[in-house]
């Protein structure tokens, strides 16, 4: 008992590590400089959007098939969720290292609206890294008990990114 406790605390010390270093690094690289020139990333948003509507449709075919006690399917569509989100953060990070931020263009009241949604996307996608990495490690370590209690909060707020993911592409690229 000991040990799975020492192993656990050792992984969810990693995974905070990593969950740090990733949201400094996406943070650095938002805010770092552009060099003029460069590769032609202008594809990436809509990209990004379209891994992100792939995020959500496999969370919620995820969470249909735990509910129907499709375990199996209910893993391949999470580790899918996961490897398309991951997809979603190289990309997110490529773009905007080689492009920097898009200005919204939108005025009145969907200005506020915008940076409302984008406030609480920036600060929830940040949250999700952990507790995506956690909820992962406990349903890969057998801890089923501790993965579905921490599952009940890592879903609605992934799902809830991935959603708004696409509204701020649509608000930012198509509005």
């Amino acid at each position: 008992m000991g040990g799975a406790r020492t192993g656990e605390r050792a992984a969810l010390a990693a995974i905070w590590l990593v969950s740090v270093l990733v949201v400094a690094l996406v943070g650095l690289l938002l805010l770092a400089p552009r060099s003029p020139g460069g590769r032609d990333v202008s594809a990436l948003p809509a990209v990004n959007a379209a891994l992100n509507a792939a995020s959500a449709v496999l969370l919620a075919t995820g969470y249909a098939m735990i509910r129907a006690r499709r375990i199996a399917a209910h893993r391949a569509c999470m580790l899918a969720a996961f490897a398309v989100s991951t997809l979603f953060l190289i990309s997110y990070v490529t773009y905007h290292a080689s492009a920097g931020s898009r200005l919204f263009g939108g005025q009145g009241a969907v200005r506020a609206v915008y940076f409302v949604l984008l406030l609480s996307h920036i600060v929830l996608a940040s949250a999700i890294v952990p507790l995506a990495l956690v909820t992962i490690y406990r349903a890969l370590a057998g801890r089923f008990n501790r993965h579905v209690r921490i599952a009940r909060w890592t879903l609605p707020i992934w799902l809830y990114v991935s959603v708004t993911g696409v509204i701020v592409y649509w608000m930012l690229y198509r509005l």
